[in-house]
């Protein structure tokens, strides 16, 4: 009998490493901890059609700030016009990137532009920022992290399934949906992290354009941020909000602390004025 021939395994080898291969490079030029040579910082910069490639680049300027590399300086011009772009992720990305150079004037200026940003993601990291500037002027910005942020509706119609209060949510959470008199649907999405502090229409209410669907609070890391900026430039009017904080059984030991160092900082400040 002649003897039968197994195919051969190599095309289907050199196929499987195919995709092996394939997967890898897809991996790595994806990977946020691809170190970039400075060509590849500039060039994935200026591709804000690919918003991945811009929030690597923006990663790479903020490692290279916090060690001290000055070779950070020659991406600035580019961070400045980023302050200024549509998509949101990449101001407020910017936004907490300039605060590691509170050297720069230019940053300071954009710094001050983004705090009257639509956004108030965008407005809560510029006001970070400028503290390390020294700069006071985002304070009312830092104290409204720590009450609670009315979510408004965009559209008219019928609210419909919303989240229960209590929620945990991450920025761009789907918070509820509003159906209109024409059949379109109307996502409402979350402006902020945080957590559903309470349910202000409930599903099957009516609303209208503007009106308030919902409050948030802010997530515990961005209260502990506010709280710490506070403590470099909160007044005396921002003690009963802080203390609120300070007291609460609610909060954890980490923003407790964070509150009374605050209002010692304010306490220590105010005796110091009467001088």
């Amino acid at each position: 009998m002649p003897r039968v021939r197994a195919p051969g395994s190599g095309p289907i080898l050199i196929l499987a490493g195919l995709f092996v291969a394939a997967t890898f490079l897809a991996w790595y030029f994806t990977w946020f901890g691809r170190e970039l040579s400075d060509a590849d910082v500039s060039k994935y910069l200026a591709d804000e059609k690919n918003p991945r490639h811009v929030q690597h680049a923006l990663l790479q300027i903020q490692q290279r700030m916090e060690r001290g590399d000055t070779t950070a300086k020659t991406w600035y011009p580019q961070l400045i016009a980023l302050s200024g772009s549509n998509e949101t992720e990449f101001r407020l990305t910017v936004a907490w990137l300039m605060g590691f150079d509170n050297s720069s004037p230019q940053f300071h200026e954009a710094l001050l532009k983004l705090l009257k940003d639509g956004e108030p993601i965008v407005r809560r990291n510029a006001a970070l920022a400028l503290v390390r500037f020294n700069d006071a002027s985002g304070r009312e910005e830092l104290v409204a992290i720590l009450r609670p942020f009315a979510v408004k509706t965009t559209a008219s119609g019928t609210i419909a399934s919303s989240l229960p209060e209590g929620a945990t949510v991450a920025r761009t959470t789907l918070l509820a949906r509003v159906g209109q008199p024409d059949g379109k649907i109307v996502e409402i999405r979350s402006p902020l992290p945080g957590r559903i502090q309470k349910l202000l229409r409930a599903n099957g209410a009516q609303v209208t354009e503007g009106d308030e669907v919902l409050s948030l609070n802010s997530d515990e890391n961005s209260v502990w941020e506010a709280l710490r900026a506070l403590s470099l430039v909160g007044t005396a009017e921002d003690a009963a909000i802080i203390e609120s904080y300070a007291n609460s059984t609610e909060t954890s030991a980490r923003v407790r602390d964070q509150a009374k160092n605050a209002l010692d900082a304010i306490k220590s400040r105010n005796r110091d004025l009467r001088r």
